[in-house]
């Protein structure tokens, strides 16, 4: 049997000008923008943790097999099989998204907006029949052997790391090249192993032509995920997700750096129509910015509110289906009265429960340890959100205000935005130019207030 080392499985916005108006959602950067993407929630509070993980996986389900280091033996209540549209509707909730900006009739009176009428949102929508053998000569032992759905599960111990690897050549477990390696830092932290298998026949059963994530649970003073293993068959950088579930504060790594994707930053409508290529180049840019050595936070917010909404923020069910074990009040169910009295209030405060949203792309260079976690105080809320500005169509002749917009104002806006989008991404700034069409100066018999057409040369200084 071929065995695959992975990781998952299974598992006050500031407006340019008065007269902006009415922001809408218009685009999300999830985790489908990026090929061979795996994703993890991680559910963690006190000592106790849940982890889900969804599966990449492409191939033969009788060759699919996982190892996973685990701090303790988990036994068969311990393990899950969980919901891959849980993890469509975190991926959604938490991703980078576009909202969009229609600029107003400048001759108008200005206009004064609460904040909940400036950005109003649009929501978006083990082959059968084996029988692994234990090995004292090897040094491993089978503490735990059990079915969960469809998977067949072993916890495994070991002496050392070759013992480990013979066992499972013997087996029919195909090893990687360089296993052994990997696998001995976690058997000196005296850590498990959680190997998962596909059962075809409880498989079949399910009517499913994908694998189900895999959950598990337990105790231990280690807020960390194992990543080390998912790099021994990598071909290439790889792209991770983890979205970690806490009570009260943001996430981050104690053990890499730990920055925040750009933000609020104004960039040329048309990328309305390309957001996906400007998403991917904008997260290349920043992490070749890095050296491929951080990690990348896209979000941060509670879980019971949102401002704009990419979707809609997941009910009370949904969490617990993720390993969200401290809810206890159905009354912070979204669409209940006292959810819809909490979520005025600035603070939101509508669901016990914070979400991180971490990025990162790595090989085993550039990050040589597994991911080490804590939950910070900081409770500042945090979004990947770009704006797209959209003109005033109107005529230059209708009131000065109107003159100055178009000649003026709109024409140094553009060439910001057009800045932005290169620095953002390394795109040529003068194709950028060519697609944003920026407002060309008026002949200088059309504006006699402007003397000797130096008002052109000096418009970006």
């Amino acid at each position: 049997m071929k065995i695959f080392f992975i990781l998952m499985v299974f598992l006050l916005f500031p407006i340019s000008k008065a007269y902006s108006f009415c922001g809408f959602y218009v685009a999300k950067g999830g985790a489908d923008l990026f090929n061979n993407a795996s994703q993890v929630v991680l559910v963690r509070n006190e000592d106790k943790t849940v982890i889900s993980m969804m599966n990449d996986y492409k191939g033969p389900l009788k060759e699919f097999a996982l190892v996973v280091p685990v701090p303790v033996v988990l036994t068969e209540g311990q393990v899950n099989v969980g919901d891959k549209k849980l993890f469509e509707r975190i991926d959604s909730f938490t991703a980078p998204r576009l909202v969009e900006y229609f600029d107003e009739d400048p001759c108008r009176p200005p206009m004064v907006y609460s904040r909940g009428m400036m950005q109003k949102s649009v929501v978006a929508d083990m082959a059968e029949g084996s029988s692994p053998r234990s090995s004292k000569s090897l040094g491993v032992t089978i503490e735990e052997k059990f079915t969960v759905g469809e998977y067949d599960i072993l916890i495994l111990s070991a002496k050392e790391s070759r013992g480990l690897e013979k066992w499972l050549k013997q087996n029919k477990y195909n090893i990687p090249k360089g296993a052994n390696k990997a696998l001995a830092p976690y058997i000196k932290q005296k850590m498990k192993f959680f190997v998962a298998k596909v059962n075809i026949k409880k498989q079949s059963k399910t009517g499913l032509t994908y694998l189900r994530p895999l959950q598990f649970a337990f105790e231990s003073e280690k807020f960390m995920l194992p990543i080390r293993l998912g790099m021994i068959n990598a071909k290439g950088p790889q792209e991770l997700f983890v979205y970690v579930l806490t009570k009260d504060g943001r996430a981050e790594t104690t053990n890499y750096v730990t920055v925040k994707i750009p933000t609020d930053i104004n960039i040329p409508p048309y990328i309305k129509n390309e957001f996906s290529s400007f998403y991917k180049d904008l997260f290349a840019t920043q992490v070749k910015k890095e050296r491929m050595k951080a990690v990348f936070m896209e979000y941060f917010w509670d879980m019971g509110w949102c401002d704009p909404c990419a979707a809609e923020p997941l009910t009370r069910e949904e969490l617990k289906g993720l390993g969200v074990f401290w809810l206890d009040d159905s009354s912070a169910e979204p669409g209940s009265p006292s959810f819809r009295r909490r979520r005025v209030l600035p603070m939101g405060g509508a669901q016990p429960v914070k979400v991180t949203r971490l990025h990162l792309r790595y090989t085993n260079k550039t990050f040589p340890e597994d991911l080490m976690f804590h939950e910070t105080k900081d409770k500042r809320n945090f979004q990947g959100r770009y704006i797209l500005q959209h003109p005033w169509k109107g005529a230059a002749g209708k009131c000065e205000a109107a003159r100055r917009y178009l000649t003026t104002e709109l024409p140094r806006r553009q060439e910001k935005e057009a800045q932005n989008l290169a620095r953002l991404t390394g795109w040529d700034i003068n194709d950028i130019r060519k697609k944003v069409e920026i407002q060309k100066p008026p002949k200088k018999s059309e504006d006699p207030k402007k003397s000797n057409g130096k008002w052109w040369q000096n418009l970006w200084k």
